[in-house]
């Protein structure tokens, strides 16, 4: 599971992302210079970094490399939100708690991604025979989800 990004490494990452072409560590440095003074080598070594930890891959190119992210920026956000998730004793009451925390955009965001992975549910096979009774999660929540959601949430 992936480790959150060091602030460095983030900023490289996001031209990375959002260029979406391969780059090359002067183009990154130059961008980076615009906001802060850093060295060419310091870029260098975060890029080597993230390549070493797997993050984008290099291809040679005369004398430097070109560097491609190795997956999007919403994977990582999806990857560290269900590693976050994975770490809650309560997990519904986890989901009730980041759900109350999003805003108006996040929630649209939310009910577009719902449309378009619930159609697809269908597809999957049942966990439990038909008719089985299951643990309802709703009666965990009921037990009180402001203090385990505030623990999750206040790390």
């Amino acid at each position: 599971m992936p480790r959150q990004l060091g602030d460095l490494e983030d900023a490289v990452m996001t031209r990375v992302w959002q260029w979406n072409r391969p780059v090359t560590v002067r183009e990154v440095l130059e961008d980076l210079q615009r906001e802060r003074s850093i060295a060419y080598t310091t870029v260098m070594t975060v890029m080597d970094n993230l390549h070493q930890k797997g993050w984008v891959r290099r291809e040679v190119d005369g004398r430097a490399y070109r560097y491609t992210a190795v997956s999007t920026r919403a994977a990582y956000s999806a990857a560290l939100m269900n590693e976050a998730w994975s770490h809650s004793d309560n997990p519904a009451a986890a989901l009730v708690a980041f759900f109350g925390m999003m805003s108006a955009e996040q929630r649209e965001a939310l009910q577009d991604a719902m449309r378009i992975v619930l159609p697809n549910l269908h597809d999957e096979p049942a966990d439990e025979p038909a008719g089985e009774a299951t643990e309802d999660p709703a009666e965990d929540l009921a037990e009180d989800p402001a203090d385990d959601a505030g623990q999750e949430t206040g790390r």
